[in-house]
């Protein structure tokens, strides 16, 4: 059977995340049967590292803070989780199905597909935002 997602359900959370009011950094969106539903937010990225476990199949709408002590802004990055005991066919599956997930989260500066947990450290996603993001003026931290 085809995989739906719950647009609604999902663009709520995914405008929460990029609301520059709320405390929202978060959003996952899993797996329920054949649907993708949003599945937690919150404003601690532990708290989303902790739903990455070997068992499960995500995806995730993450606000970054970036910047120096001149300017801070938020980058967007979309984070495709594969646990390391999920089956092939379910892992071809999140790569098809996150078409369903991108009509819906359209800004993100860039996108990862992890499956250690050791690839979500936040510094190592910064680290990687800032070589996507071009020039980089923060003279004073080289």
């Amino acid at each position: 059977m085809a995989t739906q997602i719950d647009k609604e359900a999902c663009r709520e959370a995914y405008n929460q995340v990029r609301d520059d009011n709320s405390d929202t950094i978060w959003a996952v969106f899993k797996y329920e049967g054949t649907r993708i539903l949003p599945a937690g937010q919150g404003t601690d990225y532990e708290d989303f590292k902790s739903m990455c476990t070997d068992d499960a199949r995500l995806f995730a709408f993450v606000r970054i803070t970036m910047g120096d002590a001149m300017s801070k802004r938020a980058k967007f990055t979309l984070i495709t989780w594969i646990g390391e005991n999920i089956g092939g066919l379910q892992r071809a599956k999140i790569s098809t199905d996150k078409a369903l997930v991108k009509e819906i989260v359209q800004n993100f500066a860039k996108e990862f597909m992890f499956s250690d947990p050791r690839e979500l450290d936040a510094d190592n996603i910064r680290t990687e935002l800032k070589k996507a993001g071009g020039a980089n003026y923060d003279a004073q931290a080289e």
